[in-house]
């Protein structure tokens, strides 16, 4: 068995999930500073994750049937910081809508395919996933904190510059990391139906819960920051605060493996999305209690790494000949599709009750729970643990 390029994949997480800690805390506030309504920055930041609703599943395709996975995964890292180089001379609200839209058509199509990538080297060691997944969760602190610091002091007009080096560093690191023979190279008539895969009505119910999960996100992802600035508190204990979420995710994610052994998938997204209700609930009432704010923040190792780390596990068991599209689905759909839609609607729901976003997030969620509970069984999940 082949030795597992640690170093080379968990710095591509580092920097692709640096990147997004500078983007989800910060970018709100840096449309904010140049002018823009709370509508405005909904849409500029449900863009973003509006290109996963279709990036992923093309470049997914071509991945499959070409081969030639790290080969697009370089081309669409390249391709993002060209076009996102573009707003250092244009940051009105047309050209920003094209900067973020281009940009992230091809900043989304890498992570689905780098996960299949990574899989491929892991190959029968497939637990240890969450090994590698955890530099993403530390690349995201990094960031995090140290931008919320380096905000109070310095202008946050200066976000763009920060975000071209990142995407820079996500290119680089692209670069380090070869080909490896996957599942997909399987011939095309011994791959079976992709359309019989996605016709069982329990995958659709689970990714239908996937969708919801993220949905119910938005609020979260797009107007924590703005939130917590209203209340009261400092850029950098914003930073603190989006950390503490994600050192919960890295104490999950080192985890993983053990609690994947004992636990059935069905009892982890099950948990993970309860966790999800009641995390946005006490956000909603209990933004002004810093003790419970903290215990809601690490309920992020619910609401994003358990059930992230299920999911993924259940995406490699359903769509083991179509590797590349079985991702760009899950990721298409929950973080493109879930996402997008609760940024838009948290936008619009914002200017009439911040509480009222962040308890409509609540009810999403607990839909999530009713969908997986009534449809999703452990035996369509292939646990041979069954924990409910």
């Amino acid at each position: 068995m082949a030795a597992i390029p640690y170093w080379r994949l968990s710095s591509f997480y580092f920097f692709y999930f640096a990147m997004l800690g500078a983007w989800l805390p910060f970018w709100p506030l840096y449309l904010r500073e140049l002018g823009y309504s709370a509508a405005a920055i909904g849409v500029l930041s449900g863009i973003l994750q509006g290109t996963k609703i279709i990036a992923p599943n093309i470049w997914g395709w071509i991945a499959d049937r070409s081969g030639q996975r790290a080969r697009i995964i370089r081309a669409g890292a390249f391709a993002a910081t060209a076009i996102f180089s573009i707003i250092f001379w244009r940051r009105d609200f047309t050209a920003l809508i094209l900067i973020v839209a281009g940009y992230s058509f091809f900043w989304n199509a890498v992570l689905a395919q780098f996960e299949v990538l990574a899989l491929a080297h892991l190959d029968q060691r497939f637990r240890r996933y969450s090994l590698l997944r955890v530099w993403g969760s530390v690349g995201f602190i990094c960031a995090v904190a140290g931008l919320g610091f380096y905000f109070d002091r310095v202008s946050i007009t200066w976000l763009p510059v920060i975000i071209f080096i990142l995407l820079l560093g996500i290119w680089c690191a692209s670069l380090s990391v070869g080909e490896v023979e996957t599942r997909q190279s399987i011939p095309n008539r011994a791959r079976g139906s992709l359309r019989a895969i996605l016709r069982q009505p329990p995958l659709i119910a689970f990714l239908l819960s996937c969708f919801l999960l993220q949905m119910a996100h938005g609020p979260y992802y797009t107007f924590f920051s703005v939130y917590l600035e209203n209340h009261g508190y400092a850029r950098g204990q914003t930073g603190l605060l989006w950390s503490l979420g994600v050192m919960a995710e890295v104490i999950i994610f080192a985890l993983m493996p053990q609690l994947l052994k004992r636990f059935a998938l069905r009892a982890i997204l099950l948990a993970s999305l309860s966790l999800a209700a009641l995390r946005w609930l006490l956000i909603a009432f209990c933004v002004d209690y810093l003790p419970v704010l903290l215990f809601a923040q690490c309920l992020h190792a619910a609401t994003f790494a358990s059930h992230h780390a299920a999911a993924i596990e259940i995406i490699r068991r359903l769509f083991r000949t179509h590797p590349g599209q079985g991702m760009a689905l899950y990721s298409g759909l929950s973080y493109g599709a879930g996402a997008a839609c609760g940024a838009i609607l948290s936008g619009i729901w914002w200017t009439i009750s911040p509480v009222a976003t962040f308890v409509g997030a609540a009810l999403v969620a607990l839909l999530a729970v009713a969908l997986v509970w009534r449809f999703v069984s452990s035996e369509m999940l292939g646990d041979d643990r069954v924990i409910c």
